[in-house]
């Protein structure tokens, strides 16, 4: 008898705590995908402040990071690192700093990626290319300069990204997208901050202060 009333008590206790269980919102998982010519150490305090709120933030390593080979390869790297990394079919977001951006795009738009993704956001990233790449001479370089051929595609391909909420940040002292304005893009929530200089872009509070707002809302249904 005492051990049918421990049993049904504890099965009360269950179904009352079941709907609040269910209730609590998922972890966010965001995938960092950083620049030309780096590791991704530049996404430190943007990594730290989006895990105090509770998400978790993979920054995967574009090898080679100068885009030789080709931006395709490094985003077909980018989604097996990601496939390993939260499985083949979990949520994620990805925010993708200057050609992390296009490396993302190429991911969502011509490999699969935007089936899984709730929320892009690209962050002084040249979709419309950049001068500064025709003085450097590997492949993604090249893919990254005015009316490439890879930018193209892209462009032709970005129906693929549903109704994906896309961000494009970007500021008007950039000397390394250039013209500046390369980094606007149709498809894009596009937002200007007066940041002084390329790389400052992912430590300013502003702009962290919005990505935070935008991954802690609600995901919208995309597909």
């Amino acid at each position: 008898m005492k051990h049918w009333m421990m049993m049904l008590i504890g099965g009360l206790c269950a179904s009352c705590a079941g709907p609040k269980l269910a209730g609590q919102p998922r972890v966010k998982q965001v995938v960092l995908v950083h620049g030309f010519a780096e590791s991704g150490s530049s996404y430190s305090w943007m990594k730290h402040r989006l895990e105090q709120r509770g998400m978790e933030c993979y920054v995967p390593r574009m090898r080679p990071a100068d885009g030789r080979g080709g931006l395709a390869k490094l985003a077909v790297k980018l989604k097996s690192d990601i496939d390993t990394r939260f499985g083949k079919d979990s949520r994620i977001a990805v925010i993708g700093f200057s050609m992390g951006g296009i490396v993302s795009r190429y991911y969502l738009q011509e490999l699969g990626g935007a089936d899984r993704c709730d929320t892009f956001i690209t962050i002084a990233s040249p979709h419309h290319g950049t001068e500064l790449a025709r003085f450097y001479p590997t492949q993604g370089a090249a893919e990254m300069r005015p009316g490439s051929p890879f930018l193209a595609k892209l462009d032709a391909s970005e129906g693929r990204l549903g109704k994906i909420p896309v961000v494009s940040y970007r500021t008007p002292m950039d000397l390394v997208i250039l013209p500046p304005r390369s980094s606007e893009w149709s498809r894009a929530e596009n937002i200007e901050y007066p940041v002084f200089l390329h790389p400052l872009m992912l430590s300013s509070n502003k702009l962290i202060s919005d990505v935070e707002r935008r991954l802690m809302a609600e995901p919208e249904k995309t597909r």
